[in-house]
């Protein structure tokens, strides 16, 4: 059966997301940014909190752990080269690590850059993907721990993903990026209708992701950079961008 996947906003547009398998009443949460709304959602739907699987260290990502550890004993699973700074964490997993939501198998990717030990987990048979603050809709995370040429590396890993892998981010920057996106690439007709498209959901207060791989091939200026120096050159624009 399929994952049941739940969106769940806190603080201004961060998304949390509340995964739960049918089959085996196994529930888990990718980065935590607070606990209540993310246990008020369980309850809601009779689901119990096994794990709390982190990306990464920003408080915005964990500040939900030690509450929701404490009210349903969860475990808190998080990048090894991170456990310094993820006090909650009980399984520390690195590249190539499993962890499983019941048969349901994710498999660890290192995606360094956003902060230096960033993790992914990649439902390679579910085609979904959880990446934190790595890859947004027509973005990426600022480099604040590493470097363009890790950043790089990464979006080439992720764009060799299949087209149709979902990929859950965790913050709702969509039209921002996009914006950017237009000045990136202004004869990029992908990138002007699906801005097209999420104006119309901004408007109507309408989340734009989950994503997939495939529209980020399309319409992500630093998924479409053709070396590290260009996205380097993008990520400073963007950083700056007032558009």
């Amino acid at each position: 059966m399929p994952l049941d996947i739940v969106r769940i906003s806190a603080l201004s547009d961060n998304y949390i997301w509340l995964v739960h398998d049918t089959a085996s009443a196994k529930t888990m949460v990718v980065d935590p940014a607070q606990a209540e709304p993310v246990l008020e959602a369980a309850r809601e739907r009779g689901w119990h909190i096994d794990a709390i699987w982190n990306t990464h260290w920003h408080p915005d990502h964990t500040g939900g752990n030690a509450a929701i550890k404490e009210a349903t004993g969860a475990t808190v699973i998080a990048p090894a080269a991170e456990a310094e700074r993820i006090p909650t964490l009980d399984r520390a997993v690195r590249e190539g690590d499993v962890v499983m939501l019941g048969d349901h198998a994710a498999r660890v990717l290192e995606v360094p850059a956003h902060t230096a030990g960033h993790i992914a987990y990649h439902f390679a048979d579910d085609r979904v993907i959880f990446i934190g603050d790595t890859l947004f809709a027509m973005g990426c995370g600022r480099l604040f721990e590493g470097t363009a040429e890790q950043m790089y590396a990464n979006m080439q890993r992720l764009a060799g993903l299949p087209d149709d892998t979902t990929v859950y981010c965790a913050h709702e920057y969509t039209q921002a990026n996009g914006r950017y996106a237009l000045t990136a690439e202004p004869d990029n007709v992908a990138i002007i209708e699906r801005m097209r498209v999420v104006d119309r959901l901004r408007d109507s207060d309408k989340p734009t992701v989950p994503t997939t791989i495939g529209e980020e091939r399309a319409t992500n200026p630093f998924m479409r950079a053709a070396s590290a120096a260009e996205l380097a050159q993008r990520r400073t624009e963007k950083d700056n961008f007032r558009g």
